[in-house]
């Protein structure tokens, strides 16, 4: 039987680190969530966790993960709650917790039908859409001959500095991860200069493409084709919805929409960066 709210408001809220992967999981799989391992990994060390342990013993309560890029954004991600402790305000504790850690960082998640109306009411907005597709890639509709090859070592340094220029920001403790944590790295190049790069990681039985920056629409078709050539498994990606020409091209090539988020900023009219050549991030928990 769940605890009375009285109880639940004293209980203290913790910081959760690498060691914490396996509770977030089962969190993550008691709300009828993927158990991700792999992502809630890299979330876990490269942000700053927080959850609140049941005192029965049994794993997490609530939990939620924050990426920061320095005093300009954080992203918040994984906001969970155990099922048994649903709509008893616990949610809304740790949120408010994070924003009190967060001091005036400006703040971004991805939010779902369900938590948006919360997140409304802490003050976040929403700025834009994110249209999750997933599928089987079948090449039915043809990618432009813009060149791809796989990155190498050398690259990351310019993979870097095309980032910071999207983004907006310095995310090189994320970027600098992609290489052992994807198990497919890319970049477009023309006349020596790199003009685009997509990775595509392993989330349960998918590939997942993010993230994905490219110089023009046919540049990110070129990579994601070519992640798609590169494995078996089915892909899945975010792709914000002004991008609409490159989600009708996803379609047609068999991936087919599954959800669609609601992309919402705190203390800040929009995200920093280019939009136009931000076509999809790493995931939405990181904003």
């Amino acid at each position: 039987m769940p605890i009375s709210p009285s109880p639940l408001a004293q209980l203290p809220i913790r910081r959760l680190g690498v060691d914490d992967l396996l509770a977030c999981a089962d969190l993550s799989e008691n709300r009828g969530w993927p158990r991700e391992e792999h992502k809630w990994g890299l979330l876990l060390a490269a942000g700053t966790g927080y959850g609140i342990d049941d005192p029965s013993g049994t794993g997490l309560i609530t939990c939620s993960v924050v990426t920061s890029y320095g005093p300009g954004l954080a992203a918040i991600g994984m906001v969970l709650v155990a099922e048994r402790y649903a709509r008893q305000g616990v949610g809304r504790r740790l949120m408010e917790h994070v924003l009190a850690e967060a001091g005036d960082t400006p703040l971004t998640l991805h939010a779902t039908p369900y938590g948006q109306p919360l997140y409304e009411q802490l003050g976040f907005t929403e700025t834009g859409r994110a249209e999750m597709v997933r599928g089987r890639f079948t090449f039915a509709a043809p990618a432009p001959a813009v060149p791809v090859r796989p990155a190498t070592a050398e690259d990351l340094q310019a993979i870097l500095r095309l980032d910071h220029e999207v983004f907006g920001l310095d995310r090189t403790h994320v970027i600098t991860r992609l290489p052992a944590f994807a198990d497919h790295l890319r970049v477009a190049e023309e006349d020596g200069e790199i003009t685009g790069f997509a990775a595509a990681w392993p989330n349960m039985d998918t590939h997942v493409v993010g993230p994905l920056i490219a110089r023009d629409p046919a540049t990110a078709r070129a990579l994601i084709a070519s992640l798609a050539a590169a494995t078996d498994r089915p892909l899945r990606t975010d792709i914000d919805v002004r991008h609409s020409a490159l989600l009708s091209w996803v379609k047609e090539n068999g991936l087919d929409a599954v959800a669609s988020n609601a992309v919402m900023v705190r203390s800040l009219p929009d995200l920093p960066g280019d939009w136009r050549r931000r076509f999809a991030p790493l995931t939405v928990a990181a904003g």
